[in-house]
């Protein structure tokens, strides 16, 4: 069954291709809601039971299953890395240039410079007799290139000019040969951004209790630079309610917005509310039961194939190689499973998961579709009072609307057959210890550039470990003890601050950002002008 980060991620394939790059809601998604503590892979001969893929795909389900009623305690971490376009670069797709206009001449130096070396190591003058034959043979490769390259020009502009094939080739297609300074600038990236970040999460999920909390954080480590940013969480799942730490939002809402914000925002929680009470009653419980009822039945139709067992002293051997900091928790495991998908494999996942949950939940609240939505348009959004207004109905009408439009999109897309191999985007691995227990998850995707064809990318390695929930360990470690649970008196409501907020743009006051910003959203519009 796919954990429900990829569900909330959403369309990771597309999301590759048009290189957008999640973040946040790929950790809060995964960490907070695949309660897996105290699951089991069931029967106790479980782990020695016959190492089948069908033996894995049914262990697999039956464990993520049982896991969703369990509380735990839970330490993510994500790391980036995008040594793939420097590591084991394809020589037939690096080029000596980093443009086409000096390509001819910089693999002439490129290649004199070798034969100057050659002539060095054995104690000649490359201008030697011994040379002759190499010389020529760079300098007319040289005057073939460059002839190539004029002919190529001018075949722009006159179609009877030819070019020699191989060269015609390889001009059309240098903006996707792999250059020097692709790999100058992906050394650095590496070296001088990833490296040095760390991005973790950790907190509780209780679902029994109807709450859970994360502590979301990234920290920045190199020689003489040390930075950290934390962001608590508090969600209230039985009120419908999200808490985030106010002071982290603070300084840029005085500057942008607020300027009467001052200091009341200190040590202060920021109430959202995601219910109004617009929405039809018991819609939250529903949303969850349609979620795992998609995510069943996709995980049903998945390919057996997809999943087998994994040795976990073989861990250390896969390709592209996991994290060194993360392996040793993995590799203590009694047993592995993984499970691996191409990415059109996760696209029809995608679209499959999408339709059964818009399917199920517009049946039950057909209020929430709204007429004619597959064409909705921002003049739509503009003139139609029912969703002008910030309520919890209209952004979720909004949402459908959406969902429905990218649906209806991707029905024009021919679907793919399942494949894994080689060209795999995701692989998730799941480890237990020896009574069956799900210890922790571990997940990878690769993120490609818009134009990058040759299969590399950004590689994403996420680790949630999980644990019982322990009475001694806060929730917020940086948090004092009566700020620990959101409540009234330590909290600002979002919805009523927004209200004084449009009150205060009415009678004139606010930074100019703000007036511009308040009269350009539509769905504030109507408010702004408001004199309720």
């Amino acid at each position: 069954m796919k954990t429900v980060h990829q569900a909330i991620v959403g369309r990771l394939p597309s999301t590759i291709k048009s290189h957008t790059l999640l973040t946040s809601a790929f950790i809060t998604g995964t960490l907070l809601l695949t309660g897996c503590q105290s699951t089991s892979l069931g029967q106790s001969n479980s782990i020695t039971a016959q190492q089948t893929p069908i033996a894995a795909k049914t262990a697999l389900a039956t464990a993520l299953k049982k896991q969703r009623r369990q509380s735990f305690s839970y330490h993510g971490n994500l790391e980036i890395s995008n040594n793939q376009y420097f590591a084991d670069v394809d020589e037939a797709e690096l080029v000596t240039a980093d443009y086409v206009d000096t390509y001819c001449e910089e693999t002439h130096d490129q290649a004199y410079a070798a034969l100057v070396g050659q002539a060095q190591t054995q104690n000649n003058d490359v201008m030697a007799a011994d040379y002759d034959t190499q010389r020529t043979a760079i300098k007319d490769s040289y005057l073939e290139c460059s002839d190539a390259y004029e002919a190529w020009i001018e075949s722009s502009y006159d179609s009877d000019v030819s070019v020699p094939p191989s060269y015609q080739q390889l001009f059309d297609g240098y903006h996707e040969k792999t250059k020097p300074l692709d790999i100058k600038k992906a050394k650095l990236l590496d070296a001088y951004l990833l490296k040095p970040l760390s991005i973790n999460a950790q907190g509780i999920y209780q679902p029994m209790a109807g709450k859970a909390t994360m502590l979301a954080s990234a920290q920045y480590q190199a020689r003489n630079h040390q930075s950290s940013i934390n962001q608590p969480i508090y969600i209230d799942f039985k009120n419908g309610v999200i808490y985030l730490w106010a002071d982290n939002f603070a300084m840029l809402n005085s500057e942008l917005l607020d300027d009467k914000l001052g200091t009341t925002w200190k040590n202060k929680w920021l109430k959202v509310a995601l219910d109004d009470g617009t929405l039809p009653k018991g819609f939250g419980s529903e949303v969850i039961k349609a979620h795992f009822e998609a995510l069943d039945r996709t995980f049903d139709e998945a390919s057996v194939s997809q999943f087998d067992y994994v040795a976990p002293n073989t861990l250390a051997s896969l390709s592209p190689k996991l994290p060194e900091h993360q392996l040793p928790v993995m590799q203590a495991s009694a047993q592995v499973i993984r499970r691996v998908q191409s990415a059109d494999s996760y696209e029809q996942f995608y679209q499959d998961y999408m339709q059964i949950f818009y399917d199920r939940i517009t049946q039950q609240y057909p209020e929430l579709v709204s007429d004619g939505e597959s064409s909705y348009t921002e003049t739509d959004i503009d003139t139609d009072a029912s969703i002008n207004t910030l309520t919890s109905k209209a952004l979720v009408q909004q949402a459908f609307a959406m969902m429905k439009g990218s649906m209806d999109s991707d029905n024009d897309v021919e679907t793919v057959e399942d494949e894994t191999g080689a060209n795999t985007a995701i692989q998730e691995l799941f480890g237990f210890d020896k009574r069956g227990q799900l210890k922790w998850h571990h997940s990878r995707n690769t993120v490609h550039s818009v134009s990058n064809e040759s299969g590399k990318g950004m590689v994403i390695d996420a680790l949630q470990q999980y644990s019982a929930i322990s009475s001694k360990d806060m929730a917020f470690p940086n948090l004092t003890s009566d700020a620990q649970v959101p409540n009234a008196s330590n909290s600002v409501d979002a919805r009523q601050y927004s209200k004084e907020l449009l009150q205060y743009y009415r009678d004139g006051n606010g930074t100019g950002l703000g007036k511009m910003m308040f009269n350009m959203l539509p769905m504030v519009k109507g408010r702004f002008a408001s004199t309720d």
